[in-house]
C-alpha cells in the first residue's frame, strides 16, 4: 500500500478499509513511518489477539523502543480477526515496510461502527510537520 492511499489517526496509526465477502468491513491498521522514526530502535510489540473486541480510540496493543513505551490505538470499533505475528516476531518488518508487510491488526467492523477522526495523507503530513521530532 502507498501512504497516499491510506487514512491516518492523530496518534500515528494508519488504516485502510476493504469489503469482506460477507459484507462486513475489514480495517487493516499499522503504525506510521513518522512514529517509527520517532521511536527509533524497537524492542517489543504486543498486539490484541484475534477475537478481542476493540474500541475506537482505545489501546489495542503496545510498542516499546529504547526510548519509550507507547500504546497503539484502534482506529475503529470491532473485533480483531488477525494479528501480524510475523511483525511481532521480526520487528524490523515495521521499519522496512510499515505500510505493507508491517501491518499490525485486521479488525472486522460493521458499517456505521464508531471510528476515530481520520485524516487523509495531506492532512496527516501537515500534522507531522507541526510536531517536534
Amino acid at each position: 500500500m502507498r501512504p497516499e492511499e491510506l487514512l491516518f489517526t492523530r496518534t500515528h496509526e494508519w488504516v485502510c478499509f476493504e469489503r469482506a465477502a460477507d459484507g462486513s468491513q475489514i480495517a487493516t491498521m499499522g503504525i506510521t513511518a513518522f512514529a517509527l522514526e520517532a521511536l527509533t530502535d524497537l524492542t517489543y510489540l504486543e498486539l490484541a489477539a484475534p477475537g478481542t473486541q476493540v474500541t475506537a480510540g482505545q489501546p489495542c496493543g503496545e510498542i516499546e523502543s529504547v526510548k519509550a513505551v507507547s500504546d497503539l490505538y484502534s482506529p475503529v470499533t470491532g473485533e480483531v480477526i488477525e494479528a501480524n505475528l510475523a511483525a511481532r516476531d521480526k520487528l524490523e518488518l515495521l521499519n522496512q515496510d510499515p505500510y505493507g508487510s508491517g501491518w499490525l491488526l485486521k479488525i472486522r467492523t460493521q458499517e456505521g461502527a464508531a471510528r476515530v477522526e481520520l485524516l487523509d495523507y495531506a492532512a496527516y503530513q501537515r500534522q507531522c510537520a507541526e510536531e517536534p521530532h
